[in-house]
């Protein structure tokens, strides 16, 4: 079945439905605000991220090709 037949099928049984329960179950998925990654870090990984960001600031950093010089 592809998704523009399942989806018809969904408005039909919503458009169907008198039950107020399920539009509101319906109504939450829609406007459930999106969860930012940054909140599933822990302090430490943010600290870390600030003072990656701090160095990069005060231009304490190094592009791509110099630092894999060091290796090849």
């Amino acid at each position: 079945m592809d998704i523009q037949l399942k989806k018809l099928e969904l408005i039909k049984m919503l458009a169907d439905t008198e039950d107020p329960a399920i539009i509101q179950s319906i109504q939450k998925i829609f406007t459930k605000k999106k969860k930012d990654w940054w909140e599933d870090l822990t302090e430490e990984q943010k600290e870390e991220i600030k003072f990656g960001e701090k160095q990069i600031e005060n231009g304490e950093y190094s592009d791509f090709e110099s630092f894999i010089q060091k290796y090849v």
